[in-house]
């Protein structure tokens, strides 16, 4: 990296997962609208020619007379190319394909077991992981081998798992998980306080916020804007508005499949008494089973959806559609900010910011004491140059912490099982998982999961077929 005059130039990106048809176009429009950091993009994925679409994507951005940060596009046919010599590794992958993922998320309704998202929890999410770590056991392996000193962010689901075996493997890598749901919950009380005190534009970095949890199941223990404490204001909205929840103003979703009206999280405020910090199909996913996702009806009384894989597959076909739209210039992107904050990172490494985010990373330090030094949180942290310094959260009260532990146990039972191929322990997390514990006989969880791993088994490694 070259600097000069507040700014950053030949910066090395490896971008692991580089041929993706959605994340890749807001990271690179990002990059494109900040005139103060540039350098090269590497793209690296299993599908080529996805990547190479990207390479023409990201490129025709860099010609265009309205974008004021240039970047090189080039795709590489190794992970050692992408690798060697870079600055930082982005991680965005699918770890399979959306048929797997469908037996991840659906499969288990045959025991009445429902799931809004089935990336993170639940036994969608178990599934997902076993296929996952050894995809990172892999690149992290290589990042070991050919860039150690690299920064390396993880956008993949699930996030904790990601993280964990990123440093299983490499103890010493300088890896972190992003996630935006807790930018979400910070908009939700921009919101209500836009409408409370008759204000107008808030800016969403000046709802601060105490951070503490594990990925998708974050909370707010404090919550203020301009010296106001924001919990008794959040309070009063619900007492107000439980029933009809909260409807975002500036709401564009593409599909009812990710709505909601965060009554979910009003009701873990009401029962808990902090502020639940995801969206409400991920915090429900975290909860007994016979709670917000008992059944359909459930979920629509609660005012969210269940993601179907349906829904993601004709997504993904509007995805592909568009991505040649893009690369033929049929369509151009459009010069938006996206909200999320991994540019900003970027730049803070480097040290022309100095940022406080929410991050996923070991809790080494102990940021929340109460949770073992080995469990992957998520917490506030400060990013300056070539540095992340975690900070303390406090303790995790023991109602919430009765709701995490079964989640941080599982954690660890899922990586041991991914790495050893060993279906007993895989038995043992779904039993353990809050929304299968006790809806189910042992002889039908143990059917469900052997059911599962077969229909992910050729994303598995041999082990599994014995």
């Amino acid at each position: 990296m070259n600097y000069a005059s507040n700014k950053v130039s030949d910066v090395q990106i490896a971008y692991i997962g580089g041929g993706s048809r959605g994340w890749a176009w807001t990271f690179m429009t990002d990059l494109s609208m900040d005139p103060s950091i540039s350098g090269t993009i590497r793209l690296y994925d299993i599908d080529e020619a996805a990547a190479k679409n990207n390479e023409i994507i990201g490129n025709h951005l860099t010609e265009r007379p309205d974008t004021s940060g240039k970047w090189a596009y080039t795709t590489c046919k190794s992970l050692e190319e992408a690798l060697t010599g870079c600055d930082f590794v982005v991680i965005s992958i699918l770890p399979g394909t959306f048929d797997e993922m469908a037996s991840d998320v659906h499969l288990p309704e045959r025991l009445g077991i429902y799931q809004s998202v089935g990336d993170t929890a639940g036994p969608g999410g178990i599934v997902r992981a076993l296929r996952t770590i050894p995809m990172f056991v892999e690149i992290a392996k290589a990042i070991k081998a050919y860039c150690p000193d690299s920064w390396v962010i993880n956008y993949t689901n699930p996030m904790t798992l990601c993280v964990k075996t990123l440093y299983h493997v490499f103890p010493e890598i300088k890896a972190f998980g992003c996630c935006h749901e807790v930018f979400g919950t910070q908009k939700v009380l921009k919101g209500i306080c836009e409408e409370t005190f008759g204000l107008e534009e808030i800016d969403r970095h000046d709802i601060f916020v105490n951070v503490l949890g594990i990925n998708h199941f974050t909370w707010f223990d404090q919550a203020s804007y301009k010296g106001y404490d924001l919990f008794p204001v959040y309070r009063d909205y619900i007492e107000k508005h439980y029933e009809d929840g909260y409807d975002e103003p500036d709401k564009n979703w593409a599909n009812a499949c990710f709505d909601c009206r965060h009554r979910v999280k009003f009701d873990l405020f009401n029962r808990f008494g902090l502020i639940a910090a995801a969206g409400d199909r991920h915090l429900a996913e975290f909860m007994p089973g016979t709670e917000y996702l008992k059944d359909p009806k459930t979920v629509a009384d609660w005012n969210f959806a269940l993601t179907t894989v349906d829904w993601r597959k004709e997504d993904l076909q509007n995805r592909l559609d568009r991505s040649h739209r893009l690369s033929s210039g049929q369509e151009e992107i459009e010069l938006q900010p996206s909200g999320e904050e991994g540019i900003l990172l970027i730049k803070a490494l480097c040290g022309l910011e100095r940022v406080v985010s929410n991050v996923n990373i070991p809790n080494n330090s102990l940021q929340i004491p109460n949770l073992p030094a080995s469990a992957v949180v998520e917490t506030n942290a400060v990013f300056s140059r070539d540095s992340i310094k975690p900070l303390i959260a406090g303790t995790v009260p023991d109602n919430i912490l009765n709701l995490i532990t079964p989640h941080v146990e599982n954690h660890e039972t899922v990586l041991k099982a991914a790495l050893t191929c060993d279906r007993e322990l895989v038995y043992k997390a779904f039993s353990n998982d809050p929304l299968v514990k006790g809806r189910a006989s042992e002889a039908d969880i143990k059917k469900l999961a052997d059911d599962m791993i077969t229909n992910t088994m050729a994303y598995l490694p041999e082990g599994w077929k014995q």
